[in-house]
This record gives structure tokens, C-alpha cells and sequence, in this order.
């Protein structure tokens, strides 16, 4: 089957990315239009693929009828916006249904998103799809909330948030959007009630961690306001509370934006319009940090007994994977038409669409990764690596798992080779932590003892010795391992990858004080398994000191 899409604001920042999305179909006609010939002209150009792209012009704000029926294409696609900021809010949506046309945009007002449904009987009428809001808020949001509620007799709040890459790019018309509410109340579910809270401000802390993966750094999420907010009451009425954010980094940035929000609260600024322009340059320009976005969605119930359930799911995006996800529900609905399973006739929100498989199998193409944390209380007697690792733990090959799996003092023996750096300061630290010497071949001993929730690591060097406790982060360092040596303490991804566990230090604290990130001691620090056991390689090293010390080798339980 083939079909003619016409993508409005397609040379923009969600527009050309759903043409990006979309270029290897060779069954598709993209119709990139705008107000202007030239830029659409020239992105037909750079968009190289299967699909077959034309430029034309579009005045949003013209007679939109007449420009549809003279492009006729099977499918439009709006992702201009602001659609807070539409003089005629729904003039295309109103001539897609008069000539025919399936309709479905990117917006992300939660007014206009659920105000669609007031088009459902003449959409039905006319045998079209009118499907609103077809973005991450809240399409990927309410996927994800039915998939992790499965079991529940009843939802009680559902918390969300998005985490974009420094480097992704934010269109201006985003920034509108986000500057035309910041520092305004914004109406939510909140403790069973409506409740008001000021857009930009009202924030928390969150650390997204899909389970083996190396997690982004703890983020602070400032509430937005988006459809999610009015969208998810109607699919859950008995949910209790919803709250969505946005976690802008880098983290002056965001802490801006929130003053300035807070002038508007304060009514010394009647609104943060006027400075879209300069706010958009200044989140174009200030960009440093890792090149990696993510998402969480959280969801609290209860199951048919009563009993509290918590579940959590996490994404993680690579490079510039990330700022493809809020156009792949677009791109999903525009697949499932091309293998004819379209969508059925009406207008609403498209809350219901798409489902968590069908995302997944889109994010299999690119550099994005998902999981999900089941979230029990802290269970002391369970093993520390196990609790950290979550469902990544059954992916640890057995030689790792059995000498992580602590019911009891384990003690295990081996060989190992050290080797040590040779500067003044690299033998300084190294003999304060007390760091065997270099050796080509030493015995190694090692005594695992858990204590209250924690490990307690003893180590044996030939007659050297040295300690150290690990525990479950929490804070700063949640879903990283937490070990300490005397008075600081380093906070440690556990990531699984081709068999190996890899150990990757996110932070550092001295006497619980935090030490600049830049300057954590790091390197090459793994554990895999070899010819049925345990095998380790521990390489610390710092950037102005160089390699500190670099031990490996192998053990084995000794009874």
C-alpha cells in the first residue's frame, strides 16, 4: 500500500525527525511543507532513503482547506505548533475531516489534546482518524503506565519525567510552548484532589538506571505541563496523583529557568513569552555533558489483596537516537497504515494507540534501551549485587553470581598480578588506601561477610591487606553500588555487557561531602568469567595522577 503524507513544519526540529523516521520507506511520498519553499527545498535534498520527498509551502494561517485539497495527500501530519498559540486551534483538523484526510499531530497542549474528542462524530461520520497529542507526552507515558499497571487491581499515582541530551536541540516553538506556562499554576491530580502547582518549579530528584546499563547522572524534574496531566486521570479516574517534569540539563540552565519561572509566580514578569527567542539560543548554546537522554514513567498500586505494588520503568538513549523518540509514535501510526492496520475512525486523544511492543520495536533500530524495576522494600537479606542489578542480575554469567550471591561469610582463594604507578602521588594514595606492592604472581584471599544489608570485603594480597564495605546507593548514588574505603565513599554503576560485569564510577563523596565528579578516580574495572570461574580486573587510575594501581586475577570459593 502505498500513501502520501504531508508533514507540516517537516523541515522543523519534530517534523523533520518523523521524516528521518520515516525516509527508508520506499512506499511512502513525504510532502515536507512550511511556510518556507527554500528551507523545504533544501531539507528534501539532504533527506536521502526510499521515500520520495516533495517541498511545498503551507500558511498555517491561510485558507487551510483549499492547500489540503490542492496537496490531497492520504495522512497529515502537524507537527508546527505552539498549539497553545493557534488563532483557529482546530482549522486543520476541521478541513482534514471535510475532505477526508486521516489527521493526527504532535501537540502537546493538554487543552487542545483532549479538546479533539469534540470532532469524534464527525470523524466517524466521515471514516478518518483525528488522533491528537501522538508524542511521548502522553502516548509512550500512558503505553507505559498500562504495561507496568498489569496486575493491579487499582492505580494510585503515576510520576514521570524526560531527561534530554545537552546536545539534542530544542525547535523554538517548544520553547513557546514551555515559556507561555513557566511560572503559571498548572492544574493536576494531586493526593486524590485538583491541586495547582507553579510550572518550572515545583520539582524532584530522580536517577534514570535501566537495570545493567549505565545510568544517567541524579537529575532534579520540574513539573510541565503537558496532556499527560488531564490525559491519565481520564484512562485511571481512581488514580490519586500524576505529576510530569522535564529534567533540562546542564543543571545552571535549568536552575535559570526556574528563576526566572519564579518572577512570573512572584507576578514581577507577567509572563516568560517575551524571552522565547533568548531562551532558545541560550539552551542551543549552552551544551556540555554527556551526549545520552532518558525517560522514566513510576507507577504505584495496589494488587487485588491490598498490597502496595511499585513498578518503574526506565529508558536510556544514546547520542542523537533520544530526540527521535517524541516522533516515533507518529511514525508508528504511519507504519501501522502502510501494512493496512489503521487506526479506527473518530477524534481523540491517541492515548490508546500505541502500546510498549510496539515502541520496543522501534527502539530495537536504534541506540535505545529500556527495563524495568519492580520496586520492594529494602530487603536486607538479599544480596547486595543482586539488589543494585535488578533483572539485569540473571544475565551475570554463574561464576559472577555465585560469588555475589551472599547468604553467609564466603571466603575464596586464588592468583592474581599487580601492578602499581610509579609517581610520587600515585604511591602516596596507593599506600594510604594500602594497596598490595607490584607483583607478577601473589596468593589472593578474599572474605566476603554481609552485615546488616552490607559487605564487607576483605582482602589479601600475599600479607597485604585491605577493606572495604559495599552497599545499595541511595541519594546521590541510587541504583549504583555504594563503596566505602575509611572516609570516602565512591558511588558505582554496575553495568552487565557481553558477559562481563563492568564497574564505572559516577561519584565520590569525602566524609559524606561530594568531590568533583571530573576528577573520580577511574579505569577499566570488570569481572567476567574464564574457563568456569571468577575472574576480576580492578584498574584505579586518576587524571593528574595517572595509573594508580591495576590488579587482576582469578578466585575460587574454598569450600
Amino acid at each position: 500500500m502505498a500513501l502520501k503524507v504531508l508533514i507540516l513544519g517537516g523541515y522543523g526540529t519534530f517534523g523533520g525527525r518523523l521524516a528521518q523516521l520515516l525516509k527508508d520507506e520506499p512506499r511512502l511520498t513525504l510532502i515536507i511543507a512550511g511556510r518556507s519553499i527554500e528551507k523545504a527545498r533544501a531539507f528534501c535534498e539532504s533527506l536521502y532513503g526510499g521515500a520520495y520527498a516533495i517541498p511545498a509551502v503551507f500558511e498555517r494561517n491561510g485558507d487551510v482547506e483549499t492547500q489540503l485539497r490542492a496537496l490531497a495527500p492520504h495522512i497529515v501530519v502537524d507537527a508546527s505548533g505552539p498549539f497553545q498559540n493557534y488563532s483557529d486551534s482546530y482549522s486543520m483538523v476541521r478541513a482534514a475531516i471535510a475532505l477526508g484526510i486521516d489527521y493526527l499531530d504532535l501537540a502537546d497542549g493538554a487543552e487542545f489534546v483532549r479538546g479533539v474528542a469534540q470532532f469524534d462524530v464527525a470523524a466517524k461520520a466521515r471514516g478518518v482518524f483525528v488522533l491528537s497529542g501522538v508524542s511521548s507526552f502522553p502516548v509512550l507515558t500512558a503505553a507505559v503506565a498500562r504495561s507496568l499497571s498489569t496486575g493491579m487491581a487499582r492505580i494510585d499515582s503515576i510520576t514521570g519525567g524526560i531527561a534530554p541530551s545537552p546536545y539534542a536541540g530544542v525547535g523554538l516553538n517548544v520553547i513557546r510552548a514551555i515559556a507561555s506556562y513557566g511560572g503559571k499554576p498548572v492544574q493536576l491530580r494531586r493526593d486524590g484532589g485538583t491541586a495547582d502547582a507553579p510550572a518550572l518549579i515545583d520539582s524532584r530528584r530522580y536517577t534514570i538506571a535501566p537495570p545493567g546499563q549505565l545510568p544517567l547522572r541524579r537529575l532534579r524534574f520540574s513539573l510541565v505541563d503537558v496532556p499527560d496531566l488531564t490525559l491519565l486521570p481520564d484512562l485511571w479516574p481512581e488514580v490519586k496523583s500524576v505529576w510530569i517534569g522535564v529534567a533540562p540539563v546542564p543543571a545552571i540552565l535549568h536552575r535559570a529557568l526556574s528563576a526566572f519561572a519564579a518572577l512570573v509566580r512572584w507576578k514581577l514578569l507577567p509572563s516568560l513569552s517575551p524571552f522565547a527567542p533568548l531562551m532558545h539560543r541560550t539552551i542551543n548554546i549552552l551544551r556540555w555533558g554527556e551526549h545520552r537522554g532518558g525517560m522514566f514513567v513510576d507507577v504505584e498500586g495496589r494488587d487485588g489483596n491490598g498490597a502496595a505494588l511499585r513498578r518503574s520503568w526506565h529508558l536510556l538513549a544514546e547520542g542523537d537516537d533520544g530526540p527521535l523518540i517524541p516522533s516515533m509514535a507518529a511514525e508508528a501510526v504511519v507504519r501501522r497504515c502502510l501494512d493496512s492496520k489503521r487506526p479506527g475512525p473518530g477524534a481523540r486523544a491517541a492515548t490508546r494507540e500505541i502500546e510498549v511492543g510496539d515502541y520496543e520495536a522501534l527502539f530495537a533500530r536504534r541506540k535505545i534501551l529500556t527495563g524495568v524495576w519492580q520496586v520492594v522494600p529494602n530487603d536486607p537479606d538479599q544480596p547486595v549485587h543482586r539488589r543494585v542489578l535488578g533483572e539485569a542480575w540473571m544475565e551475570l554469567p554463574e561464576p559472577i553470581r555465585a560469588m555475589h550471591d551472599l547468604r553467609g561469610t564466603l571466603v575464596a582463594e586464588g592468583r592474581a598480578s599487580v601492578e602499581r604507578g610509579s609517581g610520587l602521588l600515585a604511591r602516596l594514595v596507593a599506600a594510604i588506601f594500602r594497596f598490595p606492592p607490584a607483583t607478577s604472581d601473589v596468593l589472593v584471599r578474599v572474605t566476603f561477610r554481609p552485615v546488616n544489608g552490607r559487605e564487607i570485603w576483605q582482602r589479601e594480597f600475599g600479607g597485604y591487606r585491605f577493606s572495604s564495605t559495599q552497599e545499595q546507593g541511595r541519594g546521590a548514588f541510587e541504583h549504583l553500588l555504594c563503596e566505602r574505603f575509611g572516609p570516602f565513599s565512591f558511588g558505582l554503576a554496575l553495568v552487565t555487557e557481553n558477559g562481563r560485569l563492568r564497574l564505572i564510577a559516577r561519584g565520590w563523596r569525602f566524609l559524606g561531602i561530594p568531590l568533583p565528579t571530573a576528577l573520580v578516580p577511574n579505569g577499566e574495572t570488570y569481572e567476567h568469567a574464564d574457563d568456569g570461574r571468577f575472574n576480576f580486573h580492578v584498574e584505579i587510575r586518576q587524571r593528574f595522577i595517572g595509573l594508580i594501581v591495576r590488579y587482576q586475577g582469578w578466585l575460587e570459593p574454598t569450600g
